[in-house]
């Protein structure tokens, strides 16, 4: 937490948490024992939150829990701390449930966490589920939050999930639990792998923006670091360079869209073969005033030809994703160039 805990703004949770963390492990190991895994769960979430917990509202929290103290206690939760303190106390299969919903999408329980996650994300796990628990999990979320996923689910489905909810009797305890269990293990492990995925296509968006140089040194830097992140961002990432691996059809459509005097920049600093890639596919004409663009402008600044460069890779992936063009994997592109 960034802000400085007082005692007048502790909730219930975090005062347990301070509580225990008071008390030593010990003492947590056999309170642990005898409660549920949602309790757990919520205790768990609170000490992680925590941060450093300042003596006063400690000996004021263990006031209330009618304990004496002889001498004030300051205690510190943390993510790692938790993740310690679990590891003595529950079986792996638990620790690693509730460590998950510690770093998932935020929230208290797993429809506050569902409610998180983007309304097209979740509707499209949903589509693939029965009807009827698609229902039953709907049935549990804010109507603001149900409007937006139906959006995005089929009409017929969606239309048949709702006349489920006009016919949903209360739901028994233990196919409540089951659901959210499945939630839990199906739909939040494989989000939490997915922003992994994400984290990749960030870093390699970043790699895309920089300058010849920085990127070059980074790349470096990161391979001789991660080899194994180092290949999946290099894979992640279209430079101009990859031009050379597009088809002709793809070329010719990006050249339609970008200036001639950005073209003529950009392959100022490229190799022969991405030359002849771009020259290839333009006319005769076209060619010739190319040249002899590119000869009148004598020297350029480099930044000038990344710059010109990065704006035609950008291009590139706005038709891509478009879908009027088709930019290859990277084993693709590997596999055509051999």
């Amino acid at each position: 937490m960034t802000d400085t805990l007082t005692y007048k703004n502790l909730t219930g949770h975090q005062k347990i948490a301070i509580f225990l963390l008071a008390m030593g492990e010990e003492v947590i190991q056999q309170i642990f024992a005898q409660m549920e895994d949602d309790e757990i769960r919520e205790i768990s979430i609170a000490m992680a939150g925590l941060g450093r917990v300042d003596s006063e509202v400690t000996e004021q929290v263990l006031e209330e829990f009618s304990k004496t103290l002889e001498m004030p206690v300051t205690v510190m939760g943390t993510f790692e701390g938790t993740e310690k303190l679990l590891q003595k106390v529950l079986p792996e299969r638990r620790q690693k449930e509730i460590l998950e919903e510690i770093q998932g999408p935020a929230g208290r329980t797993m429809w506050d966490k569902l409610e998180n996650v983007n309304e097209e994300v979740v509707a499209s796990y949903l589509k693939n589920e029965y009807p009827q628990t698609v229902a039953v999990i709907l049935s549990r979320l804010h109507p603001s939050f149900v409007a937006k996923v139906m959006s995005y689910l089929p009409e017929a489905f969606a239309t048949d999930v709702i006349m489920r909810l006009l016919r949903l009797d209360t739901v028994q305890k233990d196919v409540l639990e089951s659901i959210e269990q499945t939630l839990r293990t199906d739909f939040m492990s494989s989000l939490t792998q997915s922003e992994t995925q994400d984290g990749n296509e960030r870093v390699a968006e970043i790699f895309n923006n920089l300058d010849r140089n920085t990127e070059n040194r980074l790349m470096t830097a990161l391979f001789e670091r991660n080899r194994e992140v180092a290949e999946q961002i290099r894979s992640l990432m279209f430079t101009f360079e990859d031009v050379v691996r597009l088809d002709d059809q793809s070329i010719q459509m990006i050249l339609r869209h970008v200036d001639r005097s950005q073209i003529a920049l950009a392959l100022k600093g490229s190799s022969e073969q991405v030359k002849n890639a771009i020259m290839r596919n333009m006319s005769e004409r076209a060619r010739m005033i190319l040249s002899e663009d590119m000869e009148a402008m004598g020297a350029v600044r480099l930044r000038d030809v990344d710059k010109a460069q990065s704006d035609i890779v950008t291009q590139a992936k706005e038709l891509a994703l478009k879908g009027e063009i088709i930019i290859p994997g990277s084993q693709e592109m590997e596999e055509m160039v051999e």
